[in-house]
């Protein structure tokens, strides 16, 4: 009887201990299991952290040996090896997913490329690179891994970015497949919505990340147009994410960006396309329609929240 009690007492003592020594989880949302694709660095690095810190456990997705080893070592995080443009990683990691039996409430679609250039110098191997990964990418993903999601009524949040409103001469290419990624959500979120599933994209502005390096790297230039060191590391992009994931009613849209001019930018470019397509036919609003129109839309929008909050 003692042997019991001191072996009782034992087993309390560790669970008290592994208890205290957890991470916490945000408020309101319970553990998790989230698939992080492109996971390797920059934008996905920091996704893996954020959700492996709040104690949900994240299936990191990369490519490469060295990534999965590193990615491997963090806590709460199993690496995964997917290239999102290869249907036998997808459907191993399916297979390995759905042998684990933690279920799967989120995917984040983060993998994503670039390449910089006029749509003259662009090659149509490079325009299939960028729209294979930015856009086929999230929907081969999402169809795989959709029947685990389904079942725990989970959320699906893909990282867009503001080329998705905005376009920039030498990034079209990159803005065409950000603005497919755009309808993309609009359409899955309609399709989800009786599944109980919920949808989102997250709409990064300038961050730290090495996109621009790999696009510099696959089409040549100067390698200093493919360092973005001088922008903020992406926590707040992540911040972004964990919010889609794990608020009570999450918004479709998330637009994250380190300052206001980058938030004007968007928001006066999305006005400017409204302007013309309303201007000039048969149905053009007058000043005081649009404006009511506008009216009514804000009056479901959430208030501003309080400085440094998301």
């Amino acid at each position: 009887m003692r042997f019991i009690l001191q072996v009782a007492l034992a087993w309390l003592l560790a669970a008290c201990v592994a208890q205290a020594q957890a991470p916490p989880s945000p408020a309101g949302a319970t553990r998790k299991a989230v698939l992080v694709t492109g996971a390797s660095t920059g934008i996905g690095r920091k996704i893996t952290e954020r959700l492996a810190a709040d104690g949900h456990f994240v299936y990191a997705a990369a490519r490469k040996p060295q990534d999965l080893e590193a990615l491997g070592k963090l806590p709460n995080v199993q690496a995964v090896k997917i290239d999102v443009t290869s249907a036998g990683d997808i459907a191993d990691a399916v297979a390995t997913i759905t042998k684990a039996e933690r279920g799967l409430y989120g995917i984040v679609n983060n993998a994503g490329v670039g390449v910089r250039g006029t749509f003259q110098e662009t090659t149509e191997e490079d325009m299939q690179y960028v729209m294979n990964i930015n856009a086929y990418g999230p929907w081969r993903i999402t169809k795989a891994f959709a029947p685990l999601v389904i079942a725990e009524k989970g959320r699906i949040v893909t990282i867009g970015s503001i080329s998705g409103i905005l376009s920039g001469a030498s990034l079209g290419v990159y803005s065409m497949s950000k603005h497919a990624v755009e309808a993309y959500t609009d359409a899955l979120a309609l399709q989800m919505a009786p599944l109980g599933v919920s949808v989102s994209v997250v709409e990064p502005g300038n961050y730290d990340s090495e996109i621009m390096r790999t696009a510099v790297a696959r089409v040549g230039g100067n390698a200093k147009d493919g360092d973005r060191s001088q922008y903020k590391p992406p926590d707040e992009v992540a911040a972004s994410v964990a919010q889609a994931l794990f608020e009570a009613t999450p918004k479709r849209r998330y637009m994250t960006v380190p300052d206001a001019r980058e938030g004007e930018i968007t928001i006066r470019k999305a006005i400017e396309e409204l302007v013309q397509l309303n201007e000039g036919h048969a149905y053009t609003y007058d000043r005081a329609a649009l404006v009511g129109l506008l009216d009514e839309a804000l009056a479901s929008a959430r208030p501003k929240p309080p400085l440094g909050k998301p």
